[in-house]
């Protein structure tokens, strides 16, 4: 997995290429994660448009990048998930804590709302 990472509108965007899984990229995810959330409070969007497959422990990876940004005082949300990711953040209840968008156009225009609200059911 690659990580490429660019900033829009003073939004950290993370575009992801490839699957996430144990051993390939959940580590890789970890570090930049872990690099953003020493910095100021982070505004962070996981771009998953390239992300074809997340297992478990890839799962798992993206709910602590979340904790850990918001632990530094900042917010990630997710965008372009597939659908069957989209399906394992409703089965697993994790929906409710993972801001989820189509785009990441729509991910962006979220932080500059009042109120967090996710377009992806």
């Amino acid at each position: 997995m690659t990580i490429t990472e660019r900033v829009r509108d003073g939004v950290v965007i993370l575009e992801l290429q490839g699957s996430v899984l144990l051993g390939n990229g959940d580590a890789a995810l970890r570090d930049h994660i872990s690099r953003l959330s020493a910095q100021l409070p982070q505004r962070v969007i996981l771009n998953l448009a390239g992300v074809p497959y997340v297992d478990s422990s890839g799962l798992g990876e993206i709910v602590r990048a979340m904790t850990a940004i918001k632990r530094a005082g900042g917010s990630l949300k997710l965008a372009s998930p597939t659908r069957r990711l989209v399906d394992i953040l409703n089965i697993t209840k994790l929906s409710s804590i993972l801001e989820t968008y189509d785009t990441e156009d729509a991910a962006l225009a979220s932080f500059q709302s009042p109120s967090p609200s996710s377009s992806v059911k």
